[in-house]
């Protein structure tokens, strides 16, 4: 897999920022077929810092239903926090 089929986009939330501040944290959404080894590799290219370390679940989509009376799933997604080494960020615009 590209660099670019591996990391879909980057999640940008109240709790991925707190992370990002104190930890050097990167909240990414990923191909749920990737591995570490691939996610890791694919920030490291894309962006050109250096990883120690990668975290991944799979998070399962939620029950819909709107106003109807079958119901409908959001897709399943994979999430990696990525943690960076001392004094490289990446750049979430």
């Amino acid at each position: 897999m590209s660099p670019f089929e591996v990391i879909k986009s980057a999640r940008l939330t109240e709790k991925g920022s707190i992370l990002t501040e104190k930890f050097n944290r990167y909240i990414l959404v990923v191909d749920r077929r990737a591995n570490k080894i691939q996610i890791r590799k694919a920030v490291e290219e894309l962006f050109k810092v250096k990883v120690t370390e990668v975290r991944t679940m799979r998070v399962h989509g939620k029950r819909r239903r709107r106003n109807t009376p079958q119901e409908g799933k959001s897709p399943d997604w994979k999430k990696a926090i990525v943690t960076l080494k001392q004094g490289d960020q990446i750049i979430l615009t």
